[in-house]
């Protein structure tokens, strides 16, 4: 079971109309309804189960510019200002937190990277700190064990994930969204060559726009139009302790396992070196794309072979207007945590903070990050659908991220000059012969 999440209710009157649908109830969909109910903009966001119960609940927590891709680094800056002042914005609490990010060096060959990352962001106006081993040991005095160095950036912070995406919407709900969960999307029509109206289980919504924030249902959300996102899911593992003295000041991440302290006294910690990905026929057809990212994190990544392959090849196809769809048969996902992985946290934490043993867990869990070939997020129009916009693929960077993306989304949607440049996020990267390339700093 995930974590528990601030309760929202649904709008009480289902809408026959909007200019704007938002598919999914995740960060990046409640950002962009946010952004388009503060223009005033007539706007619907639609949620099969309930706000941020998939991965935007069960991420870190970590609001961080450190060791991004370079691409990526416009609208991080964008995110943060945004995070900034979140509290005041929605007036409500968010947890957000300036405290600091901090990844110690594994190695001598990693130290390196940080050190071109760190001259390659400052002509974004980001200033890190290169850490020596001294340094890290003055930053995490109960650190035990060989240290490489690290670099450290001081104005990252972090946000409470079960809090602060019920707090947006709340917000935007006050400003004239309307909400509904517990109402999947079966389909996206059209007509005249355009979007049209969105199909859902309780009825249809006529609409000029809509954007499909399904988070990792949005590969088979696009499918059902034709559309081919080349997009995978990763299964990463989270646990939150009960509440301890300790507090590492930044998030830090020591490679083999990371961590950062909640308002509610504990620590959320995560391996940051073994994720899962499922074998399945969406892998095998995509595997050239990924395969250059895969070979890199290869000591990082466990391939399994298990149900979800014969799961998704029977079970997760498109819509049918008038069928019940693997949308209502999955309101939420809600993937198990593997049996090692609880174990391994809990022995490395011992080494590296022996203050800490037995590390105290309270509860653990899964979540499905939604990735892409090239770890950067599509955020863009849809050429061959008008109407039609994707924000999705955040490849685990997506909570941080968040509010800019929602606020880039809207001005692609409403037409206006982008916040920041959203070339790079363009969906047709994939079929214009761009060359697809990830980047890896950390």
């Amino acid at each position: 079971m995930g974590p528990s999440v601030d309760v929202v209710p649904s709008s009480p009157t289902f809408p026959t109309s909007a200019e704007v649908v938002v598919i999914g109830g995740g960060i990046i969909g409640v950002a962009t309804a946010l952004s388009l109910v503060q223009q005033g903009i007539r706007t619907v966001l639609l949620e099969k189960g309930t706000v941020a119960a998939e991965q935007s609940s069960r991420n870190w927590g970590w609001c961080r510019r450190t060791g991004r891709d370079l691409r990526e680094l416009p609208l991080i800056n964008l995110s943060m200002q945004l995070w900034e002042g979140m509290n005041e914005r929605v007036q409500r609490e968010t947890g957000f937190r300036r405290c600091g990010i901090l990844y110690a060096a594994r190695n001598t060959e990693q130290h390196q990277r940080h050190q071109s990352w760190v001259r390659e962001a400052q002509q974004y106006g980001i200033h890190s700190d290169l850490l020596s081993p001294e340094q890290v040991r003055q930053q995490l005095p109960q650190l035990q064990g060989e240290a490489f160095g690290g670099m450290l950036t001081p104005l990252d912070g972090r946000a409470e994930p079960q809090k602060a995406v019920p707090a947006m919407v709340q917000a935007a709900m006050e400003l004239g969204l309307n909400l509904q969960q517990h109402c999947a999307v079966r389909t996206i029509e059209r007509a005249a060559g355009q979007v049209s109206e969105v199909v859902t289980e309780h009825g249809a919504i006529r609409c000029q726009q809509v954007v499909v924030a399904g988070g990792a249902w949005s590969r088979i959300l696009l499918q059902g139009l034709g559309i081919t996102l080349p997009q995978l899911k990763v299964l990463s593992s989270v646990v939150r302790t009960h509440p301890v003295d300790f507090d590492p000041g930044p998030c830090v991440s020591f490679g083999s396992v990371a961590m950062r302290k909640r308002l509610d006294g504990g620590l959320t910690v995560a391996s940051s070196a073994i994720s899962t990905a499922d074998i399945t026929l969406d892998a095998l057809k995509f595997s050239a794309q990924f395969m250059p990212a895969f070979w890199h994190e290869r000591k990082a990544i466990r391939l399994r072979v298990g149900a979800r392959l014969f799961e998704e090849a029977l079970h997760w196809k498109p819509g049918q207007a008038d069928k019940h769809s693997i949308y209502e048969a999955i309101r939420v996902l809600d993937p198990q945590v593997e049996s090692d992985i609880i174990p391994q946290i809990r022995e490395r934490v011992s080494k590296l903070l022996p203050a800490l043993t037995p590390l105290p867990i309270a509860q653990s869990w899964g979540g499905l990050i939604d990735s892409m070939p090239d770890a950067i997020p599509v955020i863009s129009a849809v050429e061959s659908l008008p109407g039609l916009f994707v924000a999705t693929g955040f490849s685990g960077h997506g909570f941080g991220i968040g509010p800019g993306a929602g606020q880039l989304m809207a001005d692609l949607v409403l037409n206006r000059t982008p916040s920041v440049d959203a070339h790079p996020f363009r969906l047709s990267r994939f079929s214009d012969g761009e060359k697809i390339k990830a980047q890896f700093w950390l």
